[in-house]
């Protein structure tokens, strides 16, 4: 049986483990090495998931204050507003949200379709179809692409990038 220090290695070493169990033809372990790896993967998917259901929060009521806690405070970080070139740097990107909600009355609706996630290691992304209608307006329709780092056992997001989509 694996130990709670066992399942706390990363994926790299499990994977690793894996295929030396399979070599040792210790087809039990490797079954059991297996099933830790696909938890390990299934609980990143669902933490993954749940940072970007709280980036959305964040964006949905224009809460500035939960936007720079969702974002690596790195200058590596990048934001890519639709229509617009990236913006770097955990300073700029905070402002360029500041300024994109400016003249925005909250809550905004915001409806996300096409949802998949992805994460392995510390690293996960998610993309979807993302739907924003601002009072009054019309929907506005763009692809997203959501990279999310996860840094001392929190997911954060990274990299934020939404591609406008013609919805004629």
């Amino acid at each position: 049986m694996l130990s709670s220090e066992d399942i706390a290695l990363d994926e790299s070493t499990l994977e690793e483990e894996l295929q030396n169990a399979i070599a040792e033809e210790n087809y039990a372990k490797a079954a059991e090495i297996r099933d830790t790896l696909k938890n390990l993967q299934k609980d990143s998917n669902t933490a993954v998931f749940g940072a970007n259901s709280k980036f959305y929060d964040s964006f949905r009521n224009g809460d500035l204050a939960a936007m720079q806690g969702m974002w690596a405070k790195t200058d590596e970080v990048c934001c890519v507003h639709p229509g617009m070139k990236g913006i770097s740097g955990y300073d700029d990107v905070i402002e360029s949200w500041d300024f994109v909600w400016a003249n925005y009355e909250f809550p905004l609706q915001i409806k996300l379709e096409d949802i998949k996630v992805h994460a392995r290691g510390d690293m996960g992304y998610v993309t979807c179809m993302e739907f924003v209608k601002t009072k009054g307006g019309r929907w506005g329709g763009q692809f997203v692409t959501n990279v999310f780092e996860r840094i001392n056992g929190e997911w954060f997001i990274c990299n934020h990038h939404a591609s406008p989509v013609d919805m004629n």
